[in-house]
C-alpha cells in the first residue's frame, strides 16, 4: 500500500505502485524518493510511518516522522522551524552511535516537517513483556548493562533524551542489541513561548515526555539529565511488574510511585532502583555512570553464568568454540563483570574522547569496564587500571580469551592475528592498519570507522560483520565470507574482493566498481559474474 500523507486527504490509501493519489491526486512519493507504505503511531502531534527509499539500491525501509503544528501563525512556524531544525542537527551528531538510529534526511513540505531516519527492525521491551511475561532480577541488570553506555553517550553530547520508556527501546532482530529510538522531534508540542522568556526555555518547554516516565522537574519543563535516569527506572519497574506508571499507586504526600510490593528483588537492587526514581532531583543519580557503579553485580555472577548458553554457528566452515562467537548476552554481561575491576569512589567509568571518537563513546565505557592489563602495562588513573592505546597480538588474544570483547578506538596496526577466534569484538574507530587477519573468524564484529587500509583479510569470515565509514583501501579480501555483511559508507577503492561471497551484503554498486572483483566473486544477488 502507498500512503498519501497530503493534509485532509479524504482517502489515503492508495495501491503500491500508484505514483499520484487517487484521492487528492498528491504525489505519493515524499522528496521524490520516499514512499510512505502505512503508519506506525499516531499522536495528537504528528505520526510516525514505515517507508521505503526507491532511489537507494535494494529500496531499504526507513521510517518518516512527521511534525505538524496545531497552528500555522507565523510565529510559532518559525520557531518550528528552528526548533526542527536544532533537533535534526542533534540527531544528525549523536546517530553515528551504533545503537541509536541514524538520521538519514530531514525536510519542510507544506509547511509540514519531516524526518528520516534508520528503520530498527525488532521488538520493543514493550513486546517483549506483553508476549513473554514479566522479567526477573538478573535480566533487568542485563538490561541496565546494555542501555547504561548508551545513555551515558548521548548525555555526553548534551542531549536529554526525554522520552524513555519500553516503546522507546527496542532489541535489534539482527545482532539482538538494544537501540535507543525517538528522540522527541516529532512528538513534542510546539508552544507559543512567553514574552520574555529565553531561548532554552522556548527549547524545553514542549518536549514534556510520557506522563509517568517523565519526572515532576521534566513536566514542569526543566529538564536535566537525571531526568532520563528517573524514565529508566520507571522502566525497570515496567519490566518487573507490566504495569504502567497509571496502573500503580502513588504516596498521595510525596507523589513517589509506589511499586516495591510489586517487585521481588534483592535490597541492594532495590536500594538502587529506589534511588534511580527519587522525587528529588537532588537525590537521585545525576549520571548512567553512577548508576552502573552502584548496580554491583558480582554478587550475582555465579547466577549469571549458570545462564549462559552458546551457540555454533553451522555455516562457517570452522564451528565457533564455545568460549567464543555465539555466547548469549547473559554471558557476555557475565563475562564482562568478572573481567572489570570495581572503580573507587570519585573515578569515572568512561575514558574521554576527542570530536573523532564520539560515536564510540558509549563504547568507551564498555572498554574501561572490561579491559584490565594482565601485563601490568596499564597506567593508573583514579585508582584503577587503565587499558592502555596500543596492543599487541598476545594482549587482544588473553583479552578475547577471557571474554572481553571491546577493543573500540585501539591502535592495533601492523598485528599479527591470522586464524584468530575474534567473533562478536568490537573494533569501531580502531586502527587496524596492515594487520594480518587472514583466515580469522570475524562474524558479527563491528569495523565501523575502522581504519583497515591495507589488511589482510583473505579468507576470513565475516558474516554479518558492520563495516560502515570503515577504510578498507587496497585490503586484501580473497575469499572472504561477507555474506550479510554491512559495507554502506566503506571505502572499497582497490579492495581485492576476487572470490568473495557477497550474498546479502549491504553494498552499492558504485562502491564494487571502486574494489577489484573476478569471476569468482559471488555478488550481493547470490550470483557470480558481472550481474548485481
Amino acid at each position: 500500500m502507498s500512503y498519501c500523507l497530503s493534509p485532509g486527504c479524504p482517502n489515503p490509501e492508495n495501491l503500491i505502485d500508484a505514483e499520484t493519489c487517487q484521492a487528492c491526486g498528491a504525489s505519493l512519493l515524499l522528496r521524490g524518493r520516499y514512499r510512505v507504505l502505512h503508519a506506525l503511531g499516531q499522536g495528537g502531534f504528528g505520526a510516525t510511518y514505515l517507508a521505503r527509499d526507491e532511489v537507494l539500491p535494494g529500496q531499504p525501509n526507513c521510517v518518516i516522522k512527521q511534525l505538524r503544528p496545531n497552528t500555522t501563525a507565523p510565529h510559532v512556524m518559525q520557531m518550528a522551524r528552528e526548533l526542527f531544525e536544532r533537533e535534526a542537527e542533534t540527531l544528525g551528531r549523536i546517530g553515528n552511535h551504533p545503537q541509536v538510529p541514524r538520521l538519514l534526511d530531514y525536510f519542510e513540505s507544506s509547511q509540514e516537517f519531516y524526518l528520516v531516519q534508520e528503520y530498527v527492525s525488532g521488538s520493543t521491551i514493550q513486546q517483549e513483556v506483553k508476549r513473554h511475561g514479566c522479567m526477573g532480577e538478573l535480566k533487568v541488570k542485563h538490561f541496565l548493562s546494555e542501555i547504561l553506555p548508551v545513555l551515558d553517550y548521548i548525555h555526553s553530547q548534551q542531549v536529554i533524551h526525554r522520552d524513555i520508556k519500553p516503546a522507546n527501546l527496542i532489541r535489534r532482530s539482527h545482532d539482538q542489541k538494544l537501540v535507543l529510538i525517538d528522540f522527541g522531534a516529532v512528538k513534542n508540542h510546539v508552544q507559543t513561548t512567553v514574552a520574555g522568556a529565553s531561548e532554552n526555555t522556548a527549547f524545553t518547554s514542549y518536549a514534556i515526555g510520557t506522563p509517568g516516565f517523565a519526572p515532576p522537574e521534566q513536566m514542569a519543563m526543566r529538564p536535566v539529565f537525571a531526568s532520563d535516569i528517573y524514565a529508566l527506572g520507571v522502566t525497570c519497574v515496567y519490566m518487573f511488574t507490566g504495569k504502567a506508571p497509571k496502573d500503580l499507586a502513588y504516596d498521595p504526600m510525596t507523589g513517589e510511585m509506589l511499586w516495591r510490593e510489586h517487585v521481588n528483588v534483592s535490597e541492594h537492587f532495590a536500594s538502587v532502583l529506589s534511588k534511580m526514581l527519587e522525587i528529588s532531583v537532588r537525590h537521585r543519580y545525576q549520571t548512567a555512570t553512577e548508576v552502573f557503579r552502584a548496580l554491583d553485580l558480582e554478587p550475582y555472577l555465579d547466577s549469571l553464568t549458570a545462564n549462559m548458553t552458546t551457540t555454533r554457528n553451522n555455516s562457517t566452515a570452522n564451528p565457533l568454540p564455545a568460549s567464543s562467537g555465539g555466547i548469549s548476552p547473559a554471558a557476555r554481561t557475565a563475562m564482562a563483570i568478572q573481567a572489570r575491576q570495581q572503580p573507587k569512589e570519585g573515578t569515572t567509568l568512561h575514558t574521554p574522547v576527542n570530536d573523532r571518537q564520539r560515536s564510540g563513546a558509549a563504547r568507551s565505557i564498555s572498554s574501561s569496564m572490561r579491559l584490565g592489563d594482565s601485563k601490568g602495562k596499564s597506567n593508573t588513573t583514579g585508582g584503577r587500571a587503565a587499558t592502555p592505546a596500543r596492543l599487541d597480538a598476545a594482549d587482544v588474544q588473553n583479552y578475547y580469551a577471557k571474554g572481553r570483547r571491546d577493543f573500540a578506538s585501539h591502535s592495533l596496526e601492523k598485528l599479527q592475528l591470522p586464524r584468530t577466534d575474534l567473533a562478536e569484538a568490537t573494533f569501531h574507530q580502531s586502527n587496524l592498519k596492515q594487520v594480518n587477519l587472514q583466515g580469522s573468524v570475524l562474524t558479527n564484529v563491528d569495523f565501523g570507522r575502522a581504519n583497515l587500509q591495507g589488511a589482510n583479510l583473505r579468507d576470513a569470515s565475516l558474516m554479518k560483520a558492520y563495516m560502515s565509514n570503515a577504510d578498507l583501501q587496497d585490503a586484501d579480501l580473497r575469499g572472504a565470507d561477507l555474506r550479510g555483511a554491512y559495507l554502506l559508507n566503506a571505502n572499497l577503492r582497490g579492495t581485492n574482493l576476487g572470490g568473495a561471497n557477497l550474498t546479502g551484503t549491504k553494498v552499492t554498486p558504485e562502491q564494487l566498481a571502486m574494489a577489484k572483483t573476478n569471476w569468482m566473486t559471488v555478488k550481493p544477488n547470490g550470483k557470480r559474474g558481472s550481474g548485481w
